[in-house]
């Protein structure tokens, strides 16, 4: 797992044997139980609970495509990002990430 600054931008890393996400980004927005990555003001990927179940997922956003692949990541990678992205003042509300942190983490 990798969360840092680089390029300008925060960069989330994680892998494993049987997949990859990678994901640079501005700005970290949240709703209630989305995490929402911006970059240029645009969306470029997002974090989510899938269905209300213990899973945490995590997809990239292409412009022009409708379909994507979602890969399972651990709430661990998840705070690490939020931690990062509050600390480096890179989060759209505060008050909505911690009610993030409340419902998710």
């Amino acid at each position: 797992m990798l969360v840092t600054e680089h390029d300008g931008r925060l960069l989330a890393r994680i892998e494993d044997d049987q997949m990859v996400f990678e994901v640079s980004f501005d700005e970290l927005d949240a709703t209630d139980v989305t995490l929402r990555f911006l970059r240029d003001g645009e969306k470029v990927g997002s974090i989510y609970n899938d269905d209300g179940t213990e899973r945490t997922m995590a997809r990239l956003t292409v412009p022009g495509e409708s379909d994507f692949i979602s890969v399972e990541v651990p709430k661990a990678f998840v705070a690490d990002i939020v931690d990062t992205a509050v600390e480096t003042g890179r989060v759209a509300d505060e008050t909505a990430i911690e009610g993030y942190r409340l419902r998710v983490l």
